[in-house]
């Protein structure tokens, strides 16, 4: 079928529209083709019928006519019924074949009998279907006019019944031509409808997939984050410790016992991170204890250990919210503990208020530029994560002047 409205434009199939047809579309063209097959032997019968029927011209001018339009049923089935089928492209030389090859047939037939015109009604879809909308015109218009003056030139009819076949044949060209562009329109807006529902699909399923990557991505960084805030930070200090008791063991025993007890800590909490990472549950430092008892046990592992100070009225806030500020003093503290160096002192600050909750941890160690390239994740992590959860993070250093973090969380 033409895809194409404008004239000896060769129409194109959308592309996607064999997508977006599918084998569900069709089947049904399939079903609604057999009924296009039911009409086309119904207007074959009845013309077959009228050319038997007619009491002019001779029997043998009857006959003539009759084995030309019983040749078009093996020709519509093998060459034509296919075209029409698959949907073949319009112009192309197998469509050019089938209706020459139907003229070189219809047109004898009509010339000799005026009610042979009458197959027209099933041929002029066929010109429709398979050419452009110009070339189809051109094909109508000899299918509608040559049979009238074949008809004249053979038989010599008076000229008033000449001119009523030539009114007769102009109205049906011109029924034909209306119809035939309207039904090319029609066409043309379902392949437009077919070629977006394809690019529809297309994009729901490129959506789709940038979704699930980006859902990917997402969770990898989030298990990044979780990964360093956790396990990282844990075999860093239990690394810390090992070195300090293999320094101590001799000179301080007692002090060594100590660190030993530390690495201990260290690893069962490491092991409980371990395992609710795997249970996707909350931080194992928030399990069964408020937000202010968890920075608490937190801080005592600090060496040395972290002052804790809460203001405002402690409350139960989201889950969410409450491992998010869990996991930013877990990083500020892991980080104290490897870059301020030895002696430097920590703070945990957690201020409560009704729409917010800030977290702040300064320690007295050497300092940094902010401003100053680094490699690490740790900075880029915390303040990611206060982002997905609608915060800010606001980091403040400088040399010999030691590091304050301060993470603001919303409260909804």
């Amino acid at each position: 079928m033409p895809a194409d409205f404008h004239p000896e434009e060769p129409a194109r199939r959308p592309e996607g529209f064999a997508r977006a047809a599918g084998a569900r579309e069709s089947h049904v063209w399939d079903r609604s083709f057999r009924a296009w097959d039911l009409y086309t032997a119904a207007v074959w019968s009845a013309t077959a019928a009228f050319v038997l029927t007619a009491g002019t011209p001779s029997p043998r001018y009857r006959i003539a006519a009759l084995a030309l339009l019983v040749l078009l049923i093996p020709w519509y089935v093998r060459a034509g019924r296919p075209l029409l089928l698959a949907e073949s492209a319009p112009g192309t030389w197998p469509c050019l074949r089938y209706l020459g090859v139907t003229l070189v047939l219809f047109l004898p037939a009509a010339s000799m009998m005026d009610e042979v015109r009458l197959i027209v009604f099933a041929l002029a879809p066929h010109f429709f279907m398979l050419l452009s909308l110009r070339r189809a015109l051109v094909s109508m218009a000899v299918v509608s006019l040559v049979p009238v003056a074949g008809w004249a030139l053979l038989w010599r009819p008076p000229a008033h019944e000449v001119f009523l076949n030539a009114v007769s044949a102009l109205v049906g060209f011109a029924f034909a031509a209306f119809f035939g562009a309207w039904t090319i329109r029609i066409i043309e807006q379902s392949r437009e409808r077919a070629s977006l529902i394809a690019e529809l699909d297309a994009s729901r399923e490129e959506v789709a997939r940038l979704s699930a990557e980006h859902g990917a991505h997402t969770e990898r960084e989030r298990m990044a984050r979780e990964i360093h805030d956790t396990l990282a930070q844990g075999f860093a200090s239990l690394l810390m410790l090992v070195q300090a008791v293999r320094a101590e063991l001799d000179a301080d025993p007692g002090r060594a016992r100590r660190h030993l007890g530390l690495m201990e800590a260290t690893a069962r909490q490491n092991l409980a991170e371990a395992r609710a990472l795997v249970a996707g549950g909350a931080p194992a430092d928030l399990d069964g204890c408020s937000l202010p008892d968890a920075v608490r046990r937190l801080a005592a592992r600090h060496d040395p250990p972290a002052a804790v100070t809460v203001t405002g009225r402690a409350r139960p806030l989201p889950p969410g919210l409450e491992a998010v500020a869990l996991r930013t003093c877990q990083e500020s503290l892991a980080n104290a503990a490897k870059h301020a160096g030895p002696g430097a002192l920590a703070a945990v600050s957690l201020t409560y208020a009704e729409d917010g909750l800030t977290v702040e941890v300064r320690d007295t160690g050497r300092g940094f530029r902010p401003s100053a390239p680094t490699c690490g994740y740790g900075l880029r992590g915390l303040a990611a994560r206060a982002a997905d959860a609608g915060g800010t993070a606001v980091v403040r250093s400088a040399p010999s002047e030691g590091t304050t973090v301060t993470v603001t969380l919303p409260i909804r």
